[in-house]
């Protein structure tokens, strides 16, 4: 059996965390939907009147199904979404929250560092703008897909997708990274802390339009993949980094849908070729594709020979 070692599983340890893994994950759940909640309010109130009005203009009383297609189609436009993207911020504050004050850990448990945190953002950018543009490129290369750049681009707006999704990003990985994961490694098995806080990430995702099980399987990867990066650079920054600019430049770089929510305002345009979901991803986008999938699959071979190399892997006795 190997076993994984890092300083914020050590850190996680000081906590006041149950010793039964039922009920850290009863937990989650439970603060996971205070996060969404706390991220919901002001988005909801903000796009109310738009899907009322409508509602009244097209005349539809009661009828459930046709209310949720208004409310998705408004939640869809640039606004909303923008700010749909600055709430996530309450996410992150509700996870830190928790883990300061409910499970007494200290803040750098959670792999907030100041040291190296500036240089291992940036590399963070670097390492999620390639992983990105890599499946954009494959897709194109073996004719899945063609790109063309988009005309009168509106570069203000896209700015603004930029800093909401540094946010949007951040706030997903303290959720799932730096409390799930960490919180599972101080009481369980790190491996089991790695896989579970991957396939909940996952899962949260379950109710995007085009979700299957073979979306859910790459989006477990991409967990997996920044639980081991996390865990190889011991601090949360650079997964941020690589989360926010994988769903900024697959959205506003690309044109793709992030994750089945839809296409925005962008550089460029990926369109499919190839009818086939498996190579396009379908509704969801790329990340459903099996280019990405060989992407991820190298990204995690890469972070695990790194984190071996460093020793944190080591044989149990």
């Amino acid at each position: 059996m190997l076993r994984l070692e890092c300083k914020m599983f050590e850190e996680s340890k000081k906590s006041t965390a149950s010793e039964n893994i039922f009920i850290n994950l009863i937990i989650f759940v439970f603060i996971f939907a205070i996060c969404i909640a706390a991220e919901s309010v002001i988005p909801t109130i903000a796009a109310s009147p738009e899907i009322l009005k409508r509602a009244v203009e097209e005349n539809i009383t009661g009828d459930f199904n046709e209310m949720m297609r208004i409310s998705t189609e408004v939640s869809m436009e640039a606004k909303y979404l923008l700010i749909s993207l600055f709430c996530t911020i309450f996410g992150t504050a509700v996870s830190v929250i928790y883990c300061r004050f409910a499970e007494a850990r200290h803040i750098t448990s959670m792999g907030v560092r100041k040291r190296k945190a500036g240089i291992h953002y940036a590399q963070g950018l670097g390492i999620g703008l390639i992983m990105m543009t890599a499946a954009v490129l494959m897709s194109a290369a073996f004719g899945i897909s063609r790109i063309k750049l988009c005309g009168n681009i509106n570069f203000g707006l896209i700015a603004l997708f930029a800093f909401g999704f540094l946010i949007q990003g951040m706030s997903e990985e303290f959720i799932f990274r730096g409390y799930l994961m960490n919180t599972l490694a101080s009481r369980h098995n790190p491996w089991a802390a790695v896989l579970i806080s991957s396939a909940a990430f996952s899962l949260a995702h379950l109710v995007n339009p085009g979700y299957n099980l073979f979306i859910f399987f790459n989006l477990s990867l991409f967990g997996v993949f920044a639980g081991l990066y996390m865990i190889a650079f011991d601090d949360i920054w650079g997964v941020c980094a690589i989360h926010s600019v994988w769903n900024f430049s697959q959205g506003n770089l690309y044109g793709i849908s992030v994750s089945g929510t839809g296409e925005t305002e962008s550089v460029f345009n990926v369109s499919a070729v190839s009818s086939s979901k498996l190579l396009t991803g379908g509704d969801f986008g790329i990340e459903g594709s099996i280019i990405t999938t060989a992407v991820l699959m190298i990204g995690i071979v890469i972070v695990f020979l790194k984190i071996k190399k460093q020793g944190m892997i080591t044989a149990e006795q």
